[in-house]
């Protein structure tokens, strides 16, 4: 792993809707990654592979919209990294903290979601087949 984002991640209201916009914007194709994350969660694929980009996923939006004036929101950056806990400990060594912690997606990695020292939330990514068996 390189430490680069490898993933984003958007929230909506309505997971139908916001798909359908995505798509016909932006073309962009959805896989059902429900079983792996045991809740509605679907894979975004933005564009073919070997090509400049990163893919993404869409999930429910866990609280109330923030207000137009709030600017940016609900989008997130995930990190890959070789060691999920040693990040960990990089991140809260730096003043980062936890938001979501540690959790395996069964079978494909362990994800968890963190505060930097500005309140933005990021996650990091670590590939394990053998996550959560």
């Amino acid at each position: 792993m390189n430490n680069r984002p490898i993933h984003f991640e958007l929230q909506a209201d309505d997971l139908e809707r916001a798909m359908k916009f995505y798509s016909d914007v932006f073309d962009w194709k959805f896989e059902d990654y429900g079983q792996f994350t045991g809740s509605p969660y679907f894979g975004i694929i933005t564009g073919e592979e070997g090509t400049p980009g990163i893919n993404g996923g869409i999930q429910p939006r866990p609280a109330d919209r923030p207000s137009l004036e709030m600017g940016t929101n609900a989008a997130t950056l995930t990190m890959g990294v070789d060691d999920y806990d040693a990040f960990e400990q990089k991140i809260l060594m730096a003043g980062g903290q936890v938001a979501l912690p540690k959790m395996a997606l069964t079978g494909m990695a362990w994800q968890g979601y963190y505060l930097d020292t500005e309140g933005n939330v990021f996650g990091i990514h670590q590939p394990d087949e053998s996550a959560g068996l």
